[in-house]
Order: C-alpha cells, then sequence, then structure tokens
C-alpha cells in the first residue's frame, strides 16, 4: 500500500502477458531498448503486466482500469502466454477485504481490451454481466465513440461486450475532456495512445499522482520523449503529450504508475544531468 495524503493506493497486477517486442517498442531497436528492459531473445517477447490502481479515499473505493479479464478466448490467452501470476483482480480484492460490490466508481482511462476486459463477465446464461454491480464506469466520449465504431487499424483491440451493455444499462457515464471525478480525483485526456485516450491525477494533502497508463507504457518511454508503442495511433501527439506530462511531473514531485511496467511499475521523474529526466523506481508490494 502506498500512503497518499489521505488516500491509500493498492497497486493490483490483474495479468501477466508476454509481448511482441515490436509492439511494444515500436521503432526502437532491439539492441538498443533491450539495455533498458528484459528482453526474451529466442521469442522476440518482453515481459507486459497489466497493473491496476485501486484508490481508498475514505468514502470512496475507485478502481482504474480493469485489466484483460476472463472473457479472452483461449486461443489469444495462449497468444500472448497471459497468465495471473499474483491471482486475479477479485482475489485482489479480497486479500484487501473487498468484494467487486464495494467498488464504486471504474475510470476507464481507454476501452482497449487489456484495460477494460474486466468491466464485465459472461453469466451462467451466456448474457454479459457488469462485474462492478453498484459502480458508476466512466471513460471519454471520444474513446467511446472511436470503440464503438473501429476501423481495420484498431478492431481487434476494441471488443463491445466491455462497455457497449454498460451504456445500454445506464451504469457508463462519457466524459467531454477533463473532469474532476471525486475530490482530488481528475481525469485528464492525454491523446496519442488513441485519441480519447486520458490519465488520471491524484491530489491528497500536498502530495501528486498520476496513472499515467498508455501515456507511456513502460517508464523507459516516459523518460524518453520518441519512444513508444507501435500501438500509438498519433505518435506525434503522444511525443507531445509526454513533454507537457515530463514537466508536470518535475514541477509536483508526483508518483507516477506505469501499467505495463514489470521493471518500474512506480517511480519519480527527476532530473539528471544534461537537462533530462529519470524515473526513479519507488518499491511497493502490490496487493
Amino acid at each position: 500500500m502506498i500512503t497518499l495524503g489521505n488516500f491509500q493506493l493498492h497497486l493490483i497486477q490483474e495479468s501477466m502477458t508476454q509481448m511482441d517486442a515490436g509492439g511494444a517498442f515500436g521503432l526502437v531497436p532491439r539492441g538498443l531498448f533491450s539495455r533498458f528492459y528484459p528482453l526474451n531473445v529466442e521469442q522476440n517477447t518482453v515481459p507486459m503486466p497489466s497493473n491496476l490502481l485501486l484508490v481508498q479515499t475514505g468514502t470512496q473505493n475507485i478502481l482504474i482500469d480493469s485489466g484483460n479479464g476472463d472473457k479472452i478466448p483461449d486461443k489469444l490467452r495462449d497468444l500472448f502466454h497471459l497468465e495471473h501470476p499474483r491471482g486475479t483482480m477479485l482475489e485482489a480484492l479480497n486479500r484487501l477485504g473487498l468484494t467487486a460490490a464495494d467498488i464504486h466508481l471504474v475510470i476507464n482511462t481507454h476501452l482497449h481490451n487489456d484495460h477494460c476486459g474486466g468491466n464485465t463477465y459472461i453469466g451462467a446464461d451466456g448474457s454479459i454481466v457488469p462485474m462492478f454491480p453498484n459502480a458508476e464506469y466512466v471513460t471519454q466520449r471520444r474513446e467511446f465513440e472511436d470503440a464503438s465504431h473501429p476501423n481495420e487499424r484498431n478492431r481487434a483491440t476494441y471488443l463491445a461486450d466491455n462497455f457497449a451493455p454498460l451504456l445500454e444499462n445506464g451504469q457508463m457515464r462519457l466524459l467531454d475532456g477533463d473532469t474532476d471525478l471525486a475530490p482530488g480525483i481528475r481525469g485528464v485526456v492525454t491523446p496519442g495512445h488513441t485519441p480519447g485516450h486520458m490519465s488520471v491525477l491524484l491530489e491528497s494533502g500536498g502530495e501528486h499522482a498520476m496513472f499515467v497508463c498508455d501515456l507511456a507504457s513502460f517508464a523507459v518511454h516516459f523518460e524518453r520523449l520518441g519512444w513508444m508503442t507501435a500501438y500509438d495511433i498519433e505518435p506525434m501527439i503522444t511525443l507531445e503529450s509526454k513533454r507537457k506530462w515530463q514537466q508536470w511531473a518535475l514541477d509536483t514531485n508526483a508518483l507516477l504508475f506505469f501499467p505495463h511496467d514489470a521493471v518500474r511499475p512506480v517511480g519519480r521523474y527527476v532530473p539528471v544531468e544534461g537537462g533530462k529526466g529519470a524515473v526513479v523506481e519507488i518499491d511497493v508490494e502490490f496487493a
């Protein structure tokens, strides 16, 4: 657990995959990125967890993203070597004394399957059921529209069962830009990975944190403006988004949460010689 002012933050590793290195690091040569991140040379894969963040404010239990979930077909599960080495999301909540019914708000940073697959599950009768029966779900309207009308580039990762039923039953609220979601919790649009991608800012007691999400999937992507995944729809916009939030991270000394980093999932961005910055890892135990 991490204490941020009056907030309690719990990092949850929902799943672990072995991702194609070209997808994870795009144009960066593997001889270069492998100096900073572990590479399975034989398989040309890198470890890529799906980390979530549970924020306990004292009055609300707020979950940022919901991971891959359990609706993924076996073929894709095998392709990505998807496993749950730390147990499932629900098991992590149980270890904290919570159930899915105790979650008040689910913030979907975007609607790629690895970030919202746990929004719903398949019921005994084959219907799609909300995972969190008492929660409001939020995501950006632009993201929802893109996910609802995918094209050949993005349709494989937008699965309607993760989000469409939630809008239909009234549990999902669509946001139009930067939005205060609860006292000290603000969703901010950080476009690039997708046009409607959102990161989450936390502030309590004068302390700051950011769930960076796929603005920078890995800490080294945050450090290096030109490094990003091959999946970023608007890479030059990603670059400029990172430039803006690098400065914010320096100004606030914020804790940064990187959802896919198996080495530095949490850190602070600090200045180093030469006018650049580096993410210094913060030790944290998973829930």
